[in-house]
């Protein structure tokens, strides 16, 4: 019996052994995806705080250099999204240049401008999620449309109508304003263009003598060529008008009727001596009756004059009951100051009593204190002076003396 020996391959078993994280290739979009996920960041965040679009920063992980308009700012998106990163920007960008192949361009070169597509792309082929409006996590624009509400039309419809009501009523009022209406009258107005002013006022013809008419068979007033109208004519335009004169009804008719001399206390009394009655009683009361009768007096009379006399140089203030100053200032010999006569009398401060007397219709009281001495809140009024001072006696003070001599002197005068 023949075996057949069967052959047996040895398969090599491939070496597995553990791999490390080294081992991996770790590329420049990973990076950036995952330090982006570690600050918690999505794309439409970065967008709205480094200010460059979504598609960009997606183009930027994926090494992407078509999605760029203008290849000129590549160079700029990548630094500043790595430097928002916390990564180093020159490492990031040469990252990106090698993974992507993209090498920087001259300012001047075709391939630093800005790339035209020529022709849009599919819907369903290279979609752009971040560029095109009807993303799913971008909310959809609404439109004009949608923004309308019909609550609004038909607030704006009646709006509309009450404009338009209230006009056409103010343009109808102002019609009916501003209508005239004509009514026909009796006599028909002439127009006076028509008239011929060197036509006699009358149509009638008026006989004229020989003798009124001049050489041309023309009467002196024609002749002159002068409009005469009739007499009665301006009889008609000067004459008064008739009023209508009211008839006055007096309320007191059945008084007004009455006679005194005929009916009352006065029937028996004649005329003449009620008229003699009246005419003493009117003059009694218009004071001529003859007879002076005193008059009575019905107000206080005038308070006697109050003066402050200085007979040497002294300083005096007074202040009126409210406590204003009315005369402050040095009194020389021989000066006098008129007290106001107020209802509430003022206070008198000095500096030298023995200087200032005070003259109460011509009689002097005082002085106002000792000599050297200063006197405060001293009342000026008449009565209370006389009753306090006693009259002052000019052989006592030889300058009060001499003060007086000058007033009669210059009274005299």
């Amino acid at each position: 019996m023949i075996r057949l020996r069967a052959s047996r391959k040895t398969e090599v078993a491939e070496d597995v052994s553990p791999r490390g994280f080294d081992d991996f290739e770790l590329r420049l979009g990973d990076l950036m995806r995952g330090e982006r996920a570690t600050m918690g960041k999505s794309l439409l965040d970065v967008q709205r705080e480094l200010r460059i679009k979504a598609n960009y920063i997606a183009a930027i992980e994926n090494c992407d250099p078509s999605a760029f308009d203008t290849p000129g700012f590549i160079a700029g998106y990548v630094r500043s999204y790595a430097r928002y990163l916390g990564m180093d920007p020159d490492r990031a960008f040469e990252g990106f240049c090698a993974e992507s192949g993209f090498s920087l361009a001259h300012g001047m070169s075709p391939g630093a401008s800005v790339v035209r597509k020529s022709e849009p792309l599919a819907r369903g082929e290279g979609h752009d999620p971040f560029a095109a409006p009807a993303t799913p996590f971008v909310p959809e624009t609404d439109s004009f449309l949608d923004r309308i509400e019909p609550r609004a039309i038909g607030s704006l419809f009646v709006l509309a109508l009450l404009i338009g009501g209230i006009g056409y009523g103010g343009y109808t009022v102002l019609n009916e304003v501003q209508r005239v209406q004509f009514a026909p009258v009796e006599n028909t107005p002439d127009v006076l263009a028509d008239l011929d002013p060197l036509q006699p006022a009358t149509s009638t013809p008026v006989t004229r003598d020989a003798a009124s008419m001049g050489e041309d068979g023309q009467g002196p007033d024609m002749a002159a060529g002068v409009f005469n109208p009739p007499s009665d004519a301006l009889d008609r335009l000067y004459r008064p008008q008739a009023l209508d004169v009211p008839v006055m009804v007096a309320r007191d008719a059945p008084i007004s009727t009455l006679d005194p001399s005929s009916v009352g206390a006065f029937a028996a009394v004649p005329r003449d001596e009620v008229a003699d009655a009246t005419a003493r009683a009117v003059a009694a009361a218009m004071g001529n009756s003859g007879t002076e009768t005193p008059m009575p007096q019905v107000v206080e009379g005038p308070a006697p004059e109050l003066q402050m006399v200085a007979v040497r140089p002294a300083w005096v203030r007074v202040r009126a009951a409210d406590g204003t100053v009315i005369f402050e200032g040095i009194m020389e010999s021989g000066d006098r100051w008129a007290v106001p006569a107020t209802e509430e009398p003022p206070t008198l401060r000095v500096g030298e009593s023995g200087a200032i007397y005070f003259a109460v219709n011509g009689q002097h009281y005082g002085p106002a204190g000792p000599r050297g001495s200063v006197t405060s809140n001293l009342p000026l009024a008449t009565a209370s002076l006389t009753q306090t001072f006693s009259p002052a006696d000019p052989q006592r003070d030889g300058d009060l003396a001499k003060v007086v001599a000058e007033l009669q002197t210059s009274a005299s005068q």
